[in-house]
């Protein structure tokens, strides 16, 4: 799988979770890959407010929420949208190449 220089391949579209959330380990990094209604988006896999695996969460359209606290984002643009969350989580800008989800470095 060729990419660009500023996009990394990640993960298969086929291997997906439909609707749902799908953990990816990317070197040290372990991402959150969200197929949702209007797209896929991807996000760091872990809560910036508890350390808990987003992965392991509720996962409902646009919405993550953390198996720890049940605070929750919007995957779209990883804004806190329930408390305890309050900072953004750390999103990536993706895309699909040739049936592979690639996310922008």
């Amino acid at each position: 799988m060729a990419s660009e220089p500023d996009w990394i391949d990640v993960v298969a579209v086929s291997s997906l979770e439909r609707n749902w959330v799908t953990r990816v380990d990317l070197g040290r990094r372990r991402l959150a890959i969200y197929d949702t209604p209007s797209g896929i988006f991807a996000s760091l896999a872990l809560c910036n407010h508890g350390g808990a695996d987003l992965c392991d969460g509720y996962f409902d359209g646009h919405v993550i929420e953390c198996p720890l606290h049940q605070g929750a984002f919007d995957v779209r643009n990883g804004q806190p949208i329930a408390a305890p969350a309050t900072r953004p989580m750390k999103t990536f800008e993706t895309r699909v190449e040739n049936g592979t989800v690639q996310i922008r470095a």
